[in-house]
């Protein structure tokens, strides 16, 4: 008898309910022409509701958090329309879809904003490397403006409204991306954030910006609807290594907060550089629901799922070649390869036109990229 496989299964975790261990992670796609959400990313989703969870590629709260060419926001009533046209769809497939909330802080360059807005930041300290622009290609990150106190409430507030146009677009839940350098781990980084007000100074003061944001998203919208992305002791978005007991302090002090909130999950983004000590900490110290990715086969990921530290598990890109993983992964398929130059052009070339399984028989070769 064919073993069934655990990431198939149903889930279920205090009141969290999926069809399936398996979770479509965020990646950014890049075919929001004008940031607006369309029929073709419907279709892009709709291909993929093999997964028990889909989270959406990163969108922005606001005008300001627009970092990156061609990607959706959910703050006017057309991007809460466009929004509408994936949720129908993925619903459609039995599946639930989070909107994953990314307000990339000093991590852009003006181009990709609306006229007259700019970069926002816990400090006005300027991020080194480069980004893709419609314009004129790759340019140098822009000095960002330090957020004043009453900024930093109403970037909050931001969020908030946010999640409410999410769950109007049909959205079954947000999560928060606090990793990759982004804004809310830019006020977590005691060097970045070196702010002298209520939200800078210890680790947490630096941690009451997102702590704030999401009691305030779970009372707008329920606490089983809000999940958060991490990724400790990253360095992505120029952030640079702290004291580790300190990155480990944080994280600790973090599920402990979030335990008592209680949030639907935790979305760890694993690395070798996180201390296995941390990654027990976070356990027993919250006690929904714990999602990893990054670097997964289907063999390592069911190992993950027995070993009791990952809840559910995402893959990205195996994902963006493969709209039907679920059926390879329960056939032992082989996989469809990535085309990584069409990643973020514009258009459904390498975006909905990967073909699905059509009877193949082959063992998978699966490596995660992201």
């Amino acid at each position: 008898m064919q073993k069934v496989n655990k990431i198939l299964m149903p889930y279920s975790k205090n009141g969290f309910k999926l069809k399936s261990h398996l979770v479509m992670a965020p990646m950014t796609r890049s075919r929001a022409i004008d940031n607006l959400p369309n029929e073709l990313m419907g279709e892009y989703y709709g291909q993929r509701t093999g997964a028990g969870l889909i989270i959406t590629e990163g969108t922005s709260p606001m005008p300001n958090g627009l970092g990156y060419p061609r990607i959706p926001g959910i703050y006017s009533k057309n991007q809460i329309y466009g929004w509408s046209l994936t949720t129908q769809k993925v619903h459609q497939g039995n599946s639930k879809i989070f909107c994953q909330l990314m307000h990339t802080g000093r991590i852009g360059h003006e181009d990709n904003l609306p006229e007259g807005e700019h970069l926002v930041s816990p400090s006005d300290m300027r991020a080194a490397g480069k980004i893709f622009t419609d314009t004129i290609g790759l340019q140098e990150f822009s000095s960002p403006v330090a957020l004043t106190t009453e900024a930093v409430k109403n970037n909050i507030q931001g969020h908030v409204t946010a999640s409410r146009n999410a769950m109007a677009a049909g959205f079954d839940g947000v999560e928060l991306h606090g990793a990759n350098g982004y804004l809310i781990e830019q006020f977590l980084h005691p060097v970045v954030n070196n702010r002298t007000d209520e939200y800078g100074g210890d680790l947490k003061h630096r941690a009451a910006f997102v702590l704030e944001m999401l009691e305030k998203i779970a009372a707008a919208i329920g606490k089983n609807h809000v999940g958060i992305r991490f990724s400790p002791f990253s360095t992505m978005g120029d952030l640079p290594a702290y004291n580790p007991e300190e990155v480990h302090e944080t994280y600790v002090y973090l599920a402990e907060q979030l335990n008592k909130l209680g949030i639907a999950y935790i979305h760890i983004g694993m690395s070798p550089t996180i201390p296995q000590k941390t990654l027990d900490a976070i356990r027993s110290s919250f006690g929904g629901t714990i999602l990893i990715c990054n670097g997964l086969t289907p063999e390592s990921a069911e190992a993950a799922l027995e070993k009791g530290f990952a809840d559910i598990v995402a893959f990205a890109r195996s994902y963006l070649a493969n709209p039907d993983l679920d059926r390879r992964i329960e056939k032992n398929a082989a996989l469809n390869i990535p085309d990584l130059s069409t990643a973020y052009t514009p258009g459904a070339k390498g975006y909905t036109d990967y073909p699905t399984l059509a009877g193949s028989k082959e063992k998978a070769v699966l490596v995660e990229l992201n």
